[in-house]
């Protein structure tokens, strides 16, 4: 008995052993590797970002094109600014009402404010109804007043997601409307639908309040009257039930868009802002097939939650203060041989709540020729968490641009030439006697 004993005993310290050897590899293999939280997300696709930083804080299948349905029409919403900062429309340009819209207005099943022939309204009127109540009349109307067509503007929404790193999308409407129920207007394709992946949805989100702050004046507009006095006045709330006075408010979500088809689902994306820390939510397909419309609303409550709840942004330099071991950069031609280099704003970077992060500043300075000018950009400091890869940005670029401009601390003057001269001659000297002495 006891040989049996003592073998059942080396065997189970042999597995013992077999199994920490297995765990220490995976944990080693791993080290450095933040594990993502569990949030048991009922959706086909999500993606969680911090807006400043570009780091992706939580994801699922962020990079499946998936019918993104009305949440398309952020790009209608981006090219409609354009235009206007490009000076091609105006907010008060009155628009007629054309065919096409109004056969959408038609449509059953689809979101509208019920434009009628022999009407118009303004562009700004018209994007409203886009981007508070989803309207896919006054999104095709706009549409057309832009490119001519929505053909033509499709094409536009295309080459701007190539501008804009998007590489999982692929639109076919101005609206997300599938492409092969507009009766007439029917596209003639073997894709359906528009698709994007979350990445993509966030990359929008981003680009358009990025580019045009004023676009979320607009989306946190939570009831909005359209055709205000009129007989045929239309009072609605907004689509997004996450904002103030609606069923699922949520404390700092100020937009951003919707979506829904039979193909798509329930789709969001949101965004949100606590402590100065704004975060993009993406939801796609929340709850399957047969989800009640508020799923994606509570889906994105706990993506939400988490990042409010584990990140927040540390302040590492003050602006105006100088990085340590590089507080001067070099000036060719100048009275002064160096300038104080300074921070031109203050540097942020994303921690985890109740963890230890260890940042390294990065310190790049240009070629600096003389005169130079007080608070002139000589060059960059980036903060990178140690461990990061590009994989943990929203796009690689994110951790190129991690950090702010370092500035010039004072005005350098051009030395004159017989400054120049005699400090080459210094300089000539120098180095001769450097060589001699061997140092």
């Amino acid at each position: 008995m006891k040989p049996r004993t003592w073998t059942k005993r080396l065997t189970g310290l042999f597995l013992s052993v077999a199994v920490f050897i297995t765990a220490w590899g995976s944990m080693t293999a791993n080290a450095g590797a933040a594990p993502q939280a569990d949030l048991q997300l009922a959706a086909s696709s999500a993606i969680l970002v911090e807006v400043s930083t570009g780091k992706v804080l939580y994801s699922l299948n962020p990079d499946q094109p998936l019918p993104p349905a009305s949440m398309s029409k952020m790009m209608t919403e981006y090219l409609v600014n354009e235009a206007v900062k490009q000076k091609k429309i105006t907010w008060d340009e009155k628009v007629p009402v054309s065919e096409y819209a109004f056969f959408i207005a038609k449509m059953s099943d689809s979101s509208g404010v019920y434009l009628n022939l022999g009407e118009s309204h303004t562009v700004k009127e018209l994007y409203k109804a886009m981007a508070v109540l989803s309207a896919n009349d006054a999104t095709v109307l706009l549409a057309e007043k832009i490119a001519g067509s929505e053909q033509n503007f499709v094409a536009m929404m295309n080459k701007k997601a190539q501008e804009l790193g998007m590489k999982n999308t692929k639109f076919l409407t101005s609206t997300g409307l599938p492409a092969d129920e507009l009766g007439p207007y029917s596209i003639q394709s073997d894709q359906k639908e528009n698709l994007m992946s979350a990445r993509d949805s966030a990359i929008l989100a981003r680009a358009l309040i990025r580019d045009f702050p004023e676009a979320l004046e607009i989306a946190k507009i939570p009831r909005l009257t359209f055709r205000a006095g009129m007989p045929n006045e239309i009072k609605k709330a907004n689509y997004n039930w996450m904002l103030p006075g609606l069923p699922n408010y949520y404390e700092g979500v100020d937009g951003l868009k919707t979506g829904y088809t039979a193909a798509a689902g329930y789709c969001f994306t949101g965004t949100a802002v606590r402590d100065n820390m704004r975060v993009i939510s993406v939801v796609m397909g929340a709850g399957g097939k047969n989800a009640e419309i508020t799923k994606r609303f509570v889906e994105t409550k706990k993506l939400l939650d988490y990042g409010f709840s584990n990140f927040k942004l540390t302040k590492q330099l003050d602006k105006g203060v100088p990085i340590k071991g590089y507080e001067t950069a070099p000036v060719k031609n100048g009275v002064e041989l160096t300038v104080p280099a300074v921070t031109s704003n203050a540097v942020m970077t994303l921690t985890k709540i109740g963890s230890e992060s260890k940042f390294t500043p990065t310190v790049t300075f240009q070629e600096l020729t003389a005169p130079l000018k007080k608070d002139q950009v000589i060059g960059k400091v980036a903060f990178v968490e140690e461990g990061t890869k590009e994989t943990d940005y929203l796009q690689p670029e994110d951790m190129a641009k991690a950090g702010v401009d370092l500035v010039a601390g004072q005005e350098v003057e051009e030395g004159s030439w017989i400054r120049l001269f005699f400090r080459s001659i210094i300089q000539f000297f120098s180095n001769i006697f450097s060589s001699l002495t061997g140092k």
